[in-house]
């Protein structure tokens, strides 16, 4: 089929943005994106209020998919567990999925920029920095930036795609301008603020390298991934207000204080704690869901844009990627037929980002305040040896949103769900400790599955 060439505008050279405008290219469209910000890869150290990324299956298909996957596997390092670290200085640890599965972590500035450097290497790719957004005429497919002098330019294409974040100039525009469009957002009541564990000696890492490090607080938990040069990205979750809050300390005395109470074996690794703790800006954590993502077969919007959400199930950078592949799919199927593509697009992709939003915050609870209990774990066995034994049976949640491209996030949240009412009823059992490998919890599990 041939395909009719389009000139298409991307608002937010973001990791989205920057993965879109290589698949569009691929596809001989003439593509420019317009970043509000500065050419990160030009600054001599680059430090954006981001947590560091973990890559999960879904988003690794659509890299590899487009044939950048072993570009970015070299910045990044596999975690195949949790290691728990309790208050008490113990520590546990929880594998993900079935042997040899893992996560992984990368930096965010890190992947971004090199899929900015992979999106430049097509000629038919152009990247505008420091050119913020001022609005969007829908029906002309025309957009207005602003350059670092104030002068404002009009730039006029086919098509153009939101992929400015989750506070979207691009949405804005839809929210100001569309009758009967749905915006919801919403925070949690914690922040979260970035520290350092750095490299130990020629750059050896401190604590295990290829595992994702959780100190869950109940109300709070600090995690750590790690970086390719030793150290590790340490991301305090904490709430803003309260007795143990972000508001509580406000002095280096403070600070040390409560991290030797409830990260204790965590402080000798993190000399520049207090200096970072008041340096690091405090960030919030959002959740958005909007409708239409689409707009007269001229705007699209497209990553934390359409579906920004909360990172504890790790999957905001996968989900975005994982809109670029339906994306494509769609493309490749029906040519030049936009307007079905569009419409599609976001028909597809709307249950699947409002699943994923409402398991992100399902995995925040979890992560803070059961990772560290016993029964949890359990559980946890429990599912593992019946999903062992019976595969095409049973996938734990979490396998199916990290490690099954092929199942929805839809899918995924209603059968978990399901799993979860079973997994109820199984830990009621009398003396499931002992008992949790009998035949007895095998059976019952079998008959609630049938």
């Amino acid at each position: 089929m041939s395909i009719e060439k389009k000139e298409i505008t991307l608002i937010g050279a973001g990791l989205v943005g920057s993965l879109l405008s290589i698949y569009l290219a691929k596809k001989g469209h003439q593509v420019n994106v317009y970043e509000r910000r500065s050419d990160m890869r030009k600054a001599a150290n680059y430090a954006g209020r981001s947590i560091n990324l973990a890559l999960s299956d879904r988003g690794w298909k659509a890299l590899t998919e487009i044939g950048i996957a072993d570009d970015i596997k070299e910045i990044s390092i596999p975690m195949y567990g949790r290691f728990m670290h309790a208050i008490d200085g113990s520590t546990a640890y929880q594998p993900y999925g079935k042997e040899g599965q893992a996560i992984y972590s990368v930096s965010r500035a890190g992947i971004n920029c090199t899929l900015m450097d992979l999106a430049e290497t097509h000629e038919n790719v152009k990247v505008h920095f420091e050119m913020k957004c001022n609005g969007v005429d829908i029906k002309k497919a025309n957009a207005v930036f602003e350059d670092k002098n104030g002068v404002e330019h009009s730039v006029q294409s086919d098509l153009i795609f939101g992929s400015d974040g989750a506070f979207s100039a691009a949405r804005l525009t839809q929210q100001t301008n569309i009758d009967r469009f749905d915006y919801h957002q919403f925070y949690i009541d914690c922040g979260y603020k970035e520290l350092t564990i750095p490299a130990g000696p020629n750059g050896t890492y401190l604590i295990e390298k290829n595992a994702l490090h959780i100190w869950p607080r109940g109300k709070y938990m600090m995690i750590a991934l790690p970086n390719k040069d030793g150290s590790f990205t340490c991301t305090l979750f904490f709430p803003f207000e309260g007795e143990k809050s972000f508001a509580a300390l406000q002095t280096k005395e403070a600070v040390k204080a409560f991290f030797d109470a409830e990260f204790n074996d965590a402080v000798p690794l993190m000399p520049n704690l207090a200096d970072e703790f008041f340096n690091n800006p405090t960030a919030s954590l959002v959740t958005v869901k909007c409708f239409p993502w689409t707009v007269n077969n001229k705007l699209a919007l497209i990553g934390d844009a359409a579906h920004a959400i909360v990172p504890f199930f790790g999957q905001g950078m996968n989900c975005g990627f994982e809109d670029c592949s339906v994306l494509n799919g769609l493309l490749e199927k029906h040519g030049n037929d936009w307007p079905t593509i569009l419409n599609d697009y976001q028909n597809l992709r709307k249950p699947d980002a409002d699943a994923i939003a409402d398991l992100a915050i399902g995995n925040f609870i979890e992560m803070r305040d059961l990772v560290a209990d016993p029964m949890f774990l359990l559980r946890k066995k429990i599912e593992a040896r019946f999903n062992e034994k019976y595969p095409e049976k049973w996938i734990p949640a979490y396998s199916m949103v990290t490690f099954s491209p092929h199942i929805r996030y839809s899918e995924a949240l209603s059968k978990g769900k399901f799993q979860d009412k079973i997994m109820d009823e199984v830990m009621q059992l009398a003396n499931i400790e002992t008992n949790w490998n009998s035949d007895e919890v095998e059976q019952l599990m079998l008959s609630k599955l049938n």
